[in-house]
């Protein structure tokens, strides 16, 4: 029994899939997680409940993919919901507070695969929220990318289309539009 345990342990691991909004952070998240439960393994997935974009329990894609979900007003939550699954997901992780990095990095040692999705940074380009400890701890870092919407360039940033000056904004195509560093550079330089 030890040595399973042992095991078990070290199969622990936390994966991060970030990137600018309409980058198919979310459409990734899925794709691992269901394929989890090809493999017949236990899949927990959560979501902040302020998130309540699409669906206030699922989660989805703005491809409209859908995989159900449990949402949770704080990182602890999850630490407490999570104990039977193998599978732990978690998308838009920006919105959680910075004990998600605790959270996951328990998880990870209670031999659990985490895979977290999120935005990487806010609309100013600032980091957001704990993805960026996330992107410290984790095994393993997926930086997908938009295209911009300007030129066709990899998008660096969610820039926000409408006059609003809190960092949280939930909002979709009418609110952001992803651009490359230099069309983003362009926009907020004008004087």
């Amino acid at each position: 029994m030890q040595f399973y345990q042992e095991i078990n342990f070290h199969r622990g691991r936390i994966e991060v899939i970030c990137g600018s909004m309409f980058s198919g952070k979310t459409e990734e998240l899925i794709r691992r997680l269901k394929r989890a439960r090809i493999a017949r393994q236990r899949v927990e997935i959560y979501k902040p409940a302020t998130d309540t974009r699409y669906s206030e329990e699922d989660v989805v894609s703005h491809d409209r993919n859908t995989i159900a979900s449990t949402p949770v007003e704080s990182s602890a939550a999850i630490l407490l919901l999570a104990e039977d699954a193998e599978v732990v997901g978690i998308d838009e992780a920006q919105f959680f507070d910075d004990g998600l990095v605790e959270v996951c990095n328990t998880l990870a040692e209670r031999g659990k695969r985490v895979i977290i999705a999120g935005l990487d940074m806010d609309f100013k380009g600032i980091p957001f929220g704990p993805m960026p400890a996330l992107c410290a701890v984790a095994e393993d870092v997926t930086k997908v990318h938009a295209v911009c919407v300007r030129c066709g360039a990899p998008a660096y940033v969610s820039h926000r289309t409408v006059q609003a000056s809190r960092r949280v904004l939930l909002g979709e195509h009418n609110e952001y539009e992803p651009l490359c560093r230099n069309c983003y550079k362009k926009l907020t330089d004008l004087p």
